[in-house]
């Protein structure tokens, strides 16, 4: 039965680290699908460009920029920092004051296992039950004392994804919301359309002065599917048990996701490249700076035995070795031949 709880946790582990780690990658994959197929969802992006949400993210957009006095270009960064500070930080804040409560009652079932376990062989030989019905009986137990562990809590493991219903709906709108502004949409003939779209024009920056064109560069699409790549490397690095299957599965698939990344963002227009880049940023600045022992007492994250105790070191000891397995590879293959 040990046995049973041990993969249980495992399980229940691997699964909230995995859908934790993919938070930025799901986000942006998913929004950035779905502005790539636009051309075969008319209607739908008619819809959704008209939407209130998005109207009132273009409305954002544009005091933003037009209060701040800033180019475009850092004028979108500025708002993507502030809507994900707003919106997108607390929650992830929250998901991780949830998978601490969740680590903290698990290891309260060992315990309980150990209670229940006696508890089952007693009821076997009192009514003279068979070892199947045995097995059920004590399978409810553990399940039923576990569901009231989490209800004290309050913990239940869907909270963990609830950084996405956040950051999606935030992700789409920005985006639409951009994209709109470089179309002039929903309304061309509009005078305020036609003025933000012409500032568009002359608001980037470097190489990319105009931001209603694609990067013809690269740079920023490069940039976004490297930075979304490091959000999963930095999870995966920074963790203290190893992988499991359902992880290892989790990671490629988001890894793959990351490359795919690049080529839409080489379709799009730069203002939405920048958007998606500042947003990754942000994502991984997040992560880097809640693996800290102390930001985490300061937001009331509760410490966990899984929790390290000098992150940032393990970190960089982990790049390090990556850093010298690539670079034996090579010498590797030239020693057989």
């Amino acid at each position: 039965m040990s046995l049973l709880l041990g993969a249980y946790r495992r399980f229940k582990y691997g699964y909230m680290h995995t859908r934790y780690a993919s938070t930025e990658v799901a986000a942006a994959a998913t929004a950035a699908a779905q502005l790539s197929n636009a051309s075969g969802m008319v209607g739908f992006w008619q819809t959704l460009s008209n939407s209130t949400p998005v109207a009132y993210m273009q409305d954002a957009l544009i005091q933003i920029h037009d209060y701040s006095g800033l180019p475009w270009w850092s004028a979108i960064v500025l708002s993507t920092f502030l809507f994900r500070s707003v919106v997108t930080l607390p929650l992830t804040i929250y998901q991780h004051r949830i998978t601490a409560r969740i680590e903290g009652i698990a290891l309260e079932m060992p315990a309980i296992v150990e209670e229940l376990k006696r508890e089952a062989a007693m009821a076997k030989q009192k009514f003279k039950w068979s070892d199947k019905q045995t097995a059920v009986v004590y399978r409810r137990s553990i399940k039923k004392q576990w569901q009231k562990l989490i209800i004290r809590d309050n913990c239940h493991p869907m909270k963990t994804i609830i950084v996405l219903w956040g950051q999606i709906p935030l992700w789409i709108c920005q985006s639409v919301a951009l994209r709109n502004l470089v179309y002039m949409l929903p309304d061309p003939t509009s005078l305020k359309a036609q003025i933000a779209a012409t500032e568009l024009t002359i608001g980037g920056f470097g190489w990319i002065p105009n931001l209603t064109v694609v990067d013809g560069s690269y740079i920023l699409p490069v940039a976004l599917g490297l930075i979304n790549l490091a959000i999963i490397e930095v999870q995966t690095m920074t963790r203290t048990r190893p992988q499991t299957r359902l992880q290892n599965i989790a990671n490629n698939v988001f890894r793959g996701l990351s490359v795919l990344m690049v080529p839409i963002a080489c379709t799009v227009p730069s203002a939405l490249c920048v958007y998606w880049v500042a947003s990754s940023s942000f994502g991984l600045a997040q992560n880097l700076l809640l693996l800290s022992p102390k930001v985490r007492r300061a937001v009331g994250i509760p410490k966990t035995q899984t929790e390290l105790e000098q992150p940032y070191d393990q970190l960089w000891l982990k790049i390090q070795k990556r850093a010298r397995i690539l670079e034996e590879a090579p010498a590797d293959k030239s020693t057989s031949k």
